[in-house]
């Protein structure tokens, strides 16, 4: 989780932008852009609204705008009630005979299963009566257990352009755990540990996860980084 209003108003600030210039390029009024880094959602028009002024807003500032959107619906909701509403009284009716449909099927199939053990009881007694009797065996089935899958500590996932990244165990003159350069459509790097140190060249161009966390990395600097199962801090480079 991170704050969508600061990390939109820290990435605008290092740009040097303005809300004249960001409504001139965006076509969002200034307003509702002043709104978005203020996390005062409610004076936008819509969700609908809110999500695409959102995602608008962070790719103009370089940013990755689904991350942003993915982080409001988490926090607020992504449904819209209206819409809700309106596909529950369109199907009401349709559902209520499906569901007349499906007890007719129950009791039929009942019947059926009902007549079935009947026959099935009747043939068991009479195969008693006419053969000896047979020894029995007992099957044992196997216990399955399920166990939980833990995630990496560190996930890199490669987006755009190109990104060198340099990861090592404990701290910067740890052993090294990765060093190569990501690049768009390449696969993710997945490193598990208690304590990572690592450095990344353009963070605008990956998504980082951490303990199963999507870390926010606004900005277009590279950046270093200690990572832990308890979450991330920037580091002394």
């Amino acid at each position: 989780m991170f704050e969508i209003g600061n990390s939109l108003h820290e990435a605008r600030s290092r740009r040097g932008i303005d809300f004249p210039e960001a409504e001139l390029a965006t076509k969002i009024r200034g307003k509702y852009l002043r709104a978005l880094e203020d996390e005062r959602f409610e004076l936008l028009p819509a969700q609908t609204y809110i999500k695409g002024f959102l995602r608008t807003y962070a790719e103009y500032l370089g940013l990755d705008g689904q991350l942003y959107v993915d982080e409001y619906n988490s926090r607020f909701g992504g449904g819209d009630d209206g819409e809700s509403r309106t596909r529950r009284s369109t199907t009401a009716k349709p559902q209520r005979r499906s569901r007349r449909l499906e007890t007719n099927v129950v009791l039929v199939a009942l019947a059926a299963i009902a007549v079935v053990t009947t026959i099935v009881i009747a043939a068991w007694n009479w195969s008693d009566s006419s053969s000896p009797p047979a020894t029995t065996t007992s099957v044992v089935k196997p216990k399955v257990t399920h166990s939980h899958v833990k995630p990496p500590l560190l996930l890199v996932k490669p987006l755009r352009g190109s990104t060198t990244l340099i990861v090592r165990r404990g701290g910067p003159s740890g052993r090294v755990a990765y060093q190569g350069t990501l690049l768009k459509g390449g696969q993710s790097v997945a490193i598990k540990g208690t304590k990572l140190w690592l450095q990344i060249s353009s963070p605008e161009n990956v998504r980082l996860v951490v303990a199963g966390h999507v870390v926010a990395t606004a900005g277009l600097a590279p950046r270093v980084m200690i990572v832990t199962p308890l979450g991330w801090q920037n580091a002394a480079k």
